[in-house]
């Protein structure tokens, strides 16, 4: 059911009305989230200023105030102001909230389900960089290619890598997937071509389940086990917190690496750090904990560290795959559809 009838679609040939939309994101976001031809698309599907950008609904300023009070949809981003009951209370027009990003967590509070209103994320969109980075770190990690590439830049003279690389290579490699979120299934679909044996953990994934994603169902355990690539795609939760420890960390092979492009507090850095300042294990990290290691952190330094800063997801030209979901989201909205991507109370306690 649509949110809202103040959009229902009217009689044969007569268009609905545009509702009104305010952005609210965090400062800077705007103007590389939405390029020229969004504006001109925003401007046709919506009734907005797209020069007014609200940073703060706590306390807004009386412009950002008065454009609140009239809207209908709000289009958030990262950074978006928390959309409290105070909020809302200042928002009596408000029926949906597009996000143009991944989680909703951080903006969406309770007022909002407890209002009924109607919810969208690109959630979706952001997920594909994130696969793509972890595909290319996958197949980069089982080629063995920061250590060759490191000993080359040391050796600068003939060598023979064959010998020294005997081990290396993508063909019948193990890779293990924690978690089957949005990212964790775009990874298992783009390894499909490849002559690779993949291991699913989930708890939410049955067995019929895992047998339609073409994966093996295993225990956390015998993932570790098992696993050359191990690679991270479960949410940030209580209950995923330290999700890999010491124990789950002494299981892996000699050799393997880890992948984390989830969040930085699923895997315990204390832990894993005697694990890489040793060499036994090697490790990609787009995340940490905290998001910015420490200026004396050896992260930075050992040479079977790939420290990425969170670059996986969206970023660049990225960014407007996202604004193109939100306005497509928007364009069902202003039609009377319900949203193709919406997030539901009741799926977040399980998802990022």
């Amino acid at each position: 059911m649509h949110p809202t009838t103040d959009n229902a679609p009217g009689p044969a040939g007569i268009p609905p009305a545009r509702p009104t939309l305010l952005l609210a994101m965090g400062p800077g976001i705007a103007e590389r989230l939405i390029a020229e031809r969004h504006h001109t698309r925003l401007a046709a599907l919506a009734r907005t200023d797209h020069r007014l950008v609200a940073h703060e609904l706590a306390d807004p300023a009386p412009e950002i105030a008065a454009a609140l009070a009239e809207a209908e949809v709000l289009l958030t981003c990262w950074g978006a102001p928390r959309l409290t009951e105070r909020v809302l209370s200042a928002a009596p027009r408000l029926r949906a909230v597009i996000h143009a990003a991944g989680s909703v967590k951080h903006h969406v509070t309770e007022a909002c389900w407890a209002r009924g209103i109607a919810v969208t994320s690109a959630a979706a969109a952001n997920a594909l960089p994130v696969a793509e980075y972890t595909l290319a770190m996958i197949l980069l990690a089982n080629k063995q290619v920061l250590h060759s590439a490191r000993r080359h830049r040391a050796l600068r003279a003939p060598h023979d890598w064959q010998r020294e690389l005997a081990d290396a290579g993508n063909y019948r490699r193990t890779v293990g997937i924690i978690g089957a979120s949005r990212i964790g299934r775009r990874v298992i679909e783009l390894l499909r071509p490849f002559d690779l044996r993949v291991l699913l953990h989930d708890p939410y994934v049955d067995t019929a389940g895992a047998a339609a994603l073409g994966v093996t169902p295993v225990s956390l355990d015998t993932l570790c086990a098992d696993s050359d690539i191990v690679s991270v795609h479960a949410p940030e939760l209580p209950a995923t917190r330290h999700l890999l420890g010491t124990r789950e960390l002494a299981r892996m092979p000699d050799g393997a690496t880890l992948i984390n492009t989830s969040r930085g507090s699923l895997v315990d850095e204390a832990a894993l750090l005697p694990e890489l300042v040793s060499g036994r294990l090697n490790a990609v990290l787009d995340v940490t904990e905290p998001e910015v290691p420490s200026a004396a952190s050896p992260l930075y330094e050992l040479p079977n560290v790939l420290l990425t800063p969170h670059i996986a997801g969206s970023l660049g030209t990225e960014l407007h795959r996202m604004t193109d979901q939100a306005l497509d989201e928007l364009e069902r909205y202003a039609s009377g559809l319900p949203f193709a991507h919406p997030v539901l109370p009741e799926s977040l306690h399980h998802s990022a």
